[in-house]
């Protein structure tokens, strides 16, 4: 089912994170990993986008108030999740703009440029329909709390990545449409020795594009992110998302990620793949 990219890619990196992990784990998803923020994340702007999609003229998406009623649609469901999910492992950064929006029901961005902004977003990839819409979607899934022009243009790289993958296009073309947003002229073996844990999305979203790129299928391009050591189940995540718009997910993988989430989370995600038919 799509959005379980993401989804997958969190839980396998979630006992990594933190641990300057520098193999290629052996397995994904283990008894004793379990879904993040990353995941709670991805399924609140998925219900929010859905819910906006029901609320709005699609075909008036570029008029400022409908990208408004759109894009409070999807902080509103950001917010009620976190409420939901109090203990999944937010930023600090998030933890307080939440307690904040959510007691006033205020929703003002943060000017965040970190790669939350980009965990998220497969939903823009998969909903969008032109490359055009991606990037839209893309940003206004960010900017309800990722206004940051770099914050922007992560969410925009993995929706982008998604919607031409699932459209068709290479993964030599993806690389070439992607290198004018990031430099990629790097890979995975020369930065594995000195990267180290990083947030940002300049600094995270182009080793996740590359873990992708450089992978055989699925399984492999997440634990290429993982082999990174950085921010694992965030890059593994964003990886994640693009590698399951190429490649087919392992069955009793799905199912080992599947049974992690929550019945309200499984129903996000049921939902989704209904509104995606």
């Amino acid at each position: 089912m799509r959005l379980l990219g993401a989804v997958i890619g969190d839980i396998s990196g979630s006992w990594y994170e933190f641990r300057e992990f520098k193999k290629r784990p052996a397995t994904l998803v283990t008894q004793r990993d379990f879904f993040t923020d990353d995941s709670v994340l991805t399924l609140a702007v998925a219900e929010g986008m859905m819910n906006g999609f029901e609320k709005v003229d699609r075909a008036r998406l570029q008029d400022e108030d409908v990208q408004a009623a759109f894009r409070l649609e999807i902080v509103k469901s950001i917010c009620e999740f976190a409420h939901r999910y109090p203990d999944a492992g937010y930023g600090n950064t998030f933890i307080r703009w939440y307690a904040e929006a959510y007691k006033r029901q205020v929703y003002e961005p943060y000017n965040s440029w970190g790669n939350g902004s980009a965990m998220r977003a497969s939903f823009a990839g998969w909903a969008a329909q032109s490359l055009e819409e991606a990037l839209l979607l893309g940003k206004l899934s960010a900017e309800v709390t990722h206004n940051h022009p770099e914050g922007i243009k992560g969410a925009q790289a993995i929706a982008a990545g998604i919607y031409l993958l699932r459209s068709g296009k290479s993964k030599a073309d993806v690389r070439e449409y992607l290198s004018q947003m990031y430099d990629l002229n790097f890979t995975l073996d020369e930065i594995r020795p000195s990267y180290h844990f990083e947030v940002s999305c300049q600094k995270s979203v182009p080793q996740a594009i590359n873990a992708f790129l450089e992978a055989e299928d699925f399984e492999d391009t997440l634990k290429n992110a993982l082999s990174l050591g950085g921010d694992a189940d965030t890059l593994a995540a964003m990886a994640g998302s693009l590698a399951e718009a190429c490649y087919p997910i392992p069955t009793d993988l799905e199912d080992r990620a599947w049974a992690k989430l929550t019945p309200d989370l499984q129903a996000v995600v049921r939902r989704a793949n209904e509104f995606l038919a």
